[in-house]
């Protein structure tokens, strides 16, 4: 569920920060206006009486008609200035017996959740007013609109009903009430004794809407039997692919991360084969020891700079092609001095 509403409960010093939710919703199915013969849909515009053009919903305000047909338009900034102190605050007026607050009143319910701030003080609240058997009557502004309200305890959740203000109920003006009906005892007492037997536990789970149901029916028929209309013009939407699993986004992620990450293994492998010897000379103790001084050297030699490394390879290439060159020429004068020696 999303909030609608953020705002405070008060009454007296305390102060509970909540938010509101719908605690109810209209399920039926929805139909359009369509014209019958293709099936395409009615538009409705909004259009001025006076030049008949249509109006852009910016260009449009509230007014108030007078009995003279003048008119009174109210702004925005007229709306804004008025004065509405429950704008975001449930302020409790007083305390009322459940009975006295009547079903009729009720306009709508909401559900009201603590802020973590005022989560205590909320359940402090919550525990006091169910175990007093009361509803807490207050005012609160909704969508620019003060109403009265029922503050109620239902499944450990603090409810708020909008009620209807008084001049808003009817009175019941029906010519019935000012007749004279007789109603025998014996009457009476079999319709008591009926009330009695048919009295049981109210769950509402048990009750469902069948009108619903059966029209759900009728339009799940019309589209399997392809009983469907496409006005001239009209583009059907591309499909949309319905929302991914949770499972397979991770799935999809872990595998495009082993992807992005598979050239740079490629390239480890080969130092990696070299690094597995020394596993192997462990089963072997005296080639470990043979092979420990290299082992060593090569570890001195790595410290070493790259730049003091580069500068003795080209000094012993230029140092072996002299000594190559010497050797060519000393080769006939070294050859007798041996024999003359042997």
């Amino acid at each position: 569920m999303r909030s609608i509403w953020t705002g405070a409960i008060s009454f007296g010093l305390v102060v509970i920060p909540v938010k509101l939710y719908a605690a109810t919703e209209q399920r039926d199915i929805t139909f359009r206006q369509v014209h019958r013969a293709d099936g395409a849909r009615i538009q409705f515009r909004r259009v001025c009486t006076l030049d008949g053009e249509e109006v852009p919903y910016s260009d449009i305000a509230k007014g108030y008609e007078l009995p003279t047909g003048d008119m009174v338009v109210l702004t925005d900034e007229d709306l804004a200035e008025l004065p509405l102190v429950t704008a975001h605050r449930i302020e409790v007026l007083h305390f009322a017996p459940s009975a006295q607050v009547e079903p009729i009143l009720a306009a709508k319910s909401y559900y009201l959740e603590p802020e973590q701030t005022g989560t205590r003080a909320y359940v402090l609240f919550r525990d006091a007013l169910e175990e007093s058997g009361k509803v807490a009557v207050a005012k609160v502004a909704l969508r620019q609109r003060e109403a009265l309200a029922a503050l109620r305890v239902r499944e450990g959740v603090i409810t708020l009903e909008t009620l209807l203000w008084p001049d808003e109920i009817r009175k019941p003006d029906f010519a019935f009430l000012d007749e004279d009906i007789e109603v025998r005892s014996q009457e009476l007492k079999m319709a008591s004794s009926l009330i009695e037997t048919m009295t049981e536990d109210f769950e509402p789970d048990q009750y469902h809407d069948t009108y619903r149901e059966a029209l759900e029916a009728v339009v799940q028929a019309k589209v399997e039997g392809n009983d469907v209309v496409r006005p001239a013009g009209f583009e059907a939407p591309e499909p949309t692919s319905p929302p991914a699993d949770l499972t397979e986004i991770l799935r999809a992620s872990v595998a495009a991360l082993k992807n992005d990450r598979a050239p740079a293994s490629s390239t480890a492998k080969p130092t990696a084969k070299p690094a597995a010897k020394p596993a192997a000379s462990a089963k072997a103790p005296s080639r470990a020891k043979a092979t420990a001084k290299p082992a060593a050297r090569s570890a001195a030699s790595a410290k070493t700079p790259a730049r003091t490394s580069a500068k003795p390879s080209t000094r012993t290439r230029a140092k072996a092609a002299a000594a190559k060159d010497e050797d060519a020429e000393a080769q006939p004068k070294t050859t007798p001095r041996r024999r003359a020696s042997a």
